[in-house]
């Protein structure tokens, strides 16, 4: 290839003249250019470039160029296997415990080893069946706990039945032997205040076994109120202050360690009412009840023939009552006045509460 430049200068009135030329072989490269100088002297500048490295390295392309793909290829799998094997591992770790999960094997945990999506997930799902066991186990205890309650009230109906018997047995013989004039029963004026009066005292009973029977349900319709248990205290102690006098007994009190508690007034008010009343009932003749707060605790102590150990692992059953206190007379009355339901009441509320409470022999000073 030839280019022909022709330059017309305009210093000093010269002309240059220029010639370029470039040829190329299959083994050769040449360039260069021709000029004449101011003097008129004719100038070549000549470049010479041999091709046979770019020969030699297109051969050596051609060589290695299957070599180089089939590197490169299997380079790409071996990375895409590593990066499948780094993404699917903790893919199949997820479905093998979820697995487990699916069986409630509590042990069972994702293993949460990086902060990406993987590792969010698994966080996730352990949270979630965290959740679950939880929701499972609060649903077994409510189960359990439903349970013993529909047992405990079985029990407490039969219990009641049986209490009922005797008394309801013993008063339809009275009536029956005024009816038909048998003995000292012809004299029925004198008779029927006492049926009157045994009837009274069923009614009082049947309340006594309805409410007990209302224990089993939770207190959640009546709002608790905080309350300064002197107080509290205080406002309950007229009545039965009035009964130990009647009785010979010296009621002692000591309020000085008072204290708040939130509870349910009128639940608080059956206990408390039935613990002072055991404790009057029970008290022998010109005894001692002391009741005081110590330690964040209501204390009631009283001087009583003491217990066998067999009757306190049952003093909160239903209607159970010491040997001492079951006798009765021939109309059928508990001389005592206990009916077995007023500690299985407390017990039974303070248990609804979740209260500690405890029934121990005590050796007053």
């Amino acid at each position: 290839m030839r280019r022909w430049q022709v330059q017309v200068g305009t210093d000093a009135g010269l002309e240059q003249y220029r010639q370029d030329f470039y040829q190329k072989t299959d083994s050769q490269l040449y360039s260069g250019t021709c000029f004449r100088t101011e003097e008129g002297q004719p100038c070549y500048l000549v470049l010479l470039l041999t091709l046979q490295p770019v020969h030699e390295a297109k051969s050596a392309v051609v060589i290695f160029l299957p070599f180089t793909l089939a590197f490169s290829l299997a380079l790409s799998v071996v990375f895409a296997l590593l990066y499948s094997k780094r993404i699917t591992k903790p893919l199949s770790d997820i479905s093998r415990t979820t697995e487990r999960m699916r069986a409630l094997d509590k042990s069972a945990a994702c293993k949460v080893e990086t902060m990406d999506e993987i590792g969010v997930l698994s966080e996730n799902i352990n949270i979630l069946y965290r959740s679950l066991l939880a929701t499972i186990e609060d649903i077994q205890r409510e189960s359990t706990r439903a349970s013993e309650a529909e047992t405990a009230k079985i029990d407490f109906l039969r219990a009641a039945s049986h209490e009922l018997k005797t008394p309801v047995t013993a008063l339809c013989g009275m009536l029956d032997n005024m009816i038909m004039g048998i003995g000292r029963y012809r004299d029925w004026e004198a008779y029927l205040p006492v049926c009157q009066e045994m009837a009274g005292r069923f009614g009082g009973m049947i309340q006594e076994i309805l409410d007990a029977s209302r224990l089993n349900f939770s207190f959640a319709g009546e709002p608790s109120e905080q309350v300064r248990l002197q107080a509290f205290l205080e406002k309950l102690l007229p009545p039965w202050l009035l009964i130990a006098k009647s009785k010979g007994i010296l009621v002692e009190t000591d309020f000085r360690n008072d204290f708040s508690v939130q509870f349910p007034v009128s639940a608080m008010e059956k206990v408390v009412n039935n613990v002072i009343s055991n404790g009057v009932k029970y008290t022998d003749s010109n005894g001692m009840v002391r009741i005081y707060l110590a330690h964040r605790r209501m204390v009631v102590e009283n001087e009583c023939t003491p217990l066998r150990p067999e009757d306190l692992d049952h003093i909160f059953e239903p209607f159970y009552r010491p040997d001492f206190s079951r006798s009765r007379n021939g109309a059928g009355e508990n001389p005592d006045g206990g009916n077995g339901l007023g500690l299985y009441i407390a017990s039974k509320i303070l248990t609804t509460l979740s209260y500690r409470f405890e029934f121990a022999p005590f050796q007053y000073p």
